[in-house]
């Protein structure tokens, strides 16, 4: 939950500084419990956050170990790259690596807002230092990584595809083939929990971003070049950003759309996202040829 360069800190969500005497921070707990609790009103995905953070420091000893983990001589990695696995499991076929192109740029653009080469660009006092937009790149390269390792079990009658090329200039995070149907999805992490209006996400975080008419775009270009029809998107989050699994936000330029935790996409594309067209027989085999010829990578 709080590791996303864009989180906020346990410190944060509970509105207390890392000074905070323990008896002070127990007594802040307390009463963000009562204040964002469902039945009274509340926000049940942030009444989730607020006990998430107080499982992190709410005693002298897990404080002291979170403070470490985010001190400048951490060996904490979870912001890397990750490392190549050796999994037996029967895997779905896949094309492109997730997150590559947006690490790259976060690095670049570090050194240049540094003005020297950077010796470790993933130290969490360089992460945590660095402006909110290069965060937010790494954020994303995260969340690509994220849903290619939530997928890669889907087994081999699924293919995927990470990192797609769209134009002008572009990305489509991945593309989905299996038997349930032929999907577009983004993976995205805004920072903070996330709601929905006009069968749109929108949120504190946001900004003038639009993500489902972005993928959307994104997929009718990928469509267009292929000269095929996508079946539907799907918007892939971080679990502590949403109140629910799956959250369908209705039909959108004639696809249907889909919000869903990141731990429950693999569910959501064995079954298939509600009313999405289902492909099979000579079809699918047809689709995959196609894409196969026209994607190219970012």
């Amino acid at each position: 939950m709080f590791d996303s360069p864009l989180s906020a800190s346990p410190y944060e969500v509970l509105g207390v500084t890392p000074a905070v005497a323990d008896d002070e921070l127990r007594r802040v707990y307390r009463l963000r419990l009562r204040e964002t609790h469902p039945d009274t009103g509340g926000d049940a995905a942030v009444f989730i956050r607020v006990q998430r953070a107080w499982e992190i420091i709410g005693t002298p000893e897990q404080r002291a170990a979170y403070d470490r983990s985010r001190g400048a001589d951490t060996e904490w990695d979870g912001w890397r790259a990750p490392t190549a696995r050796t999994d037996t499991r029967p895997r779905p076929k896949t094309y492109g690596e997730p997150g590559v192109r947006r690490r790259a740029r976060y690095e670049a653009l570090l050194r240049e807002w540094a003005g020297h080469d950077v010796a470790d660009p993933y130290a969490p006092s360089v992460v945590q230092a660095a402006p909110r937009d290069l965060r937010r790149l790494l954020a994303t390269a995260l969340a690509e990584e994220g849903t290619a390792d939530a997928v890669a079990g889907l087994g081999m009658g699924f293919t995927l595809w990470h990192g797609v090329a769209v134009e002008p200039e572009g990305q489509l995070d991945h593309v989905v083939l299996g038997p349930s149907g032929l999907y577009g999805a983004m993976s995205a992490d805004f920072g903070g929990v996330v709601g929905f209006r006009g069968g749109e996400i929108t949120g504190p975080s946001l900004g003038a971003q639009a993500p489902v008419t972005t993928l959307l775009a994104q997929i009718r270009s990928t469509a267009r070049a292929a000269k095929v029809r996508f079946s539907g998107a799907v918007v892939v989050l971080p679990d502590d950003d949403l109140s629910a699994a799956i959250t369908p936000l209705g039909r959108i330029r004639d696809l249907p759309v889909v919000v869903v935790r990141r731990s429950a996409l693999p569910m959501l594309l064995r079954a298939g996202v509600p009313g999405a067209r289902v492909i099979g027989g000579n079809e699918l085999f047809d689709i995959r040829t196609r894409l196969r010829a026209s994607i190219r990578f970012s």
